[in-house]
């Protein structure tokens, strides 16, 4: 394993926005949340975590020029766009949107009951403009390893095509599981855990914990407990 430079983000460093249908915490500067120490990392600009309560979420509203994916941790989350898209995204699922040079869309909470929650990620493209394009990623029904890949600037065989160098893994460890990711030193890793505990790199990690890598050719990710987590491979 090669030495590698980290950075840990901790959950409760985060920012917050707590609303009464609403509550989120900002890995990166968002909206009123503003932490010079904390703009992006690589081309990732945005993870939230949100907690949206039942018969709620956001109205219409535009983006452009940005990758955007919503990984629907449990709940579930109804997507509607200008592209025509109506769909209902649920628990383990992921949505991509590229905004490309303009789309508006809504997202919304339709159980009576239950609240979703989520994590919103936003990266930015590898250009400006193009149309914007809509898709939904489902975990394989035959997994062949703990990392399972979810994007990636070629796509294919389930794998969603992003307008970026970047590449999206979901890891889901049992507790001791160990596995090593390879990248290139020029490029950064990210890890933001859902749930369970990790040990990166020497750092450990708890929900909601995020950890910078840098520097390194492969990096080593061990489960302390049984543990889901996001990897960002990053231009």
């Amino acid at each position: 394993m090669t030495t590698i430079t980290s950075t840990k983000r901790p959950a409760n460093e985060r920012g917050h926005a707590a609303m009464a249908w609403l509550e989120s915490w900002h890995t990166f500067s968002f909206a009123d949340y503003v932490d010079p120490d904390h703009q992006h990392f690589y081309a990732l600009r945005v993870i939230n975590e949100d907690y949206i309560a039942p018969m709620r979420g956001f109205p219409t509203h535009p983006h452009r020029e940005m990758e955007i994916l919503t990984y629907v941790i449990s709940g579930q989350l109804t997507h509607r766009d200008s592209m025509g898209n109506a769909r209902t995204v649920h628990a383990g699922q992921v949505q991509y949107m590229s905004a490309g040079h303009g789309v508006t869309h809504s997202e919304s909470n339709d159980s009576p009951t239950e609240p979703v929650h989520l994590l919103q990620i936003w990266i930015f493209p590898r250009f400006h403009g193009g149309a914007p394009i809509y898709g939904e990623w489902s975990p394989p029904e035959k997994r062949t390893g703990p990392l399972s890949l979810i994007a990636s600037p070629v796509g294919k065989d389930g794998v969603l095509a992003l307008r970026q160098d970047a590449e999206i893994y979901l890891g889901e460890f049992k507790s001791g599981q160990t596995a090593v990711h390879a990248t290139e030193p020029h490029r950064g890793l990210w890890f933001q855990v859902i749930s369970g505990g990790l040990t990166v790199g020497g750092e450990e990690l708890a929900a909601g914990d995020g950890l910078a890598v840098e520097d390194a050719s492969s990096c080593e990710i061990t489960a302390k407990s049984d543990a889901r987590f996001l990897l960002f491979d990053l231009p």
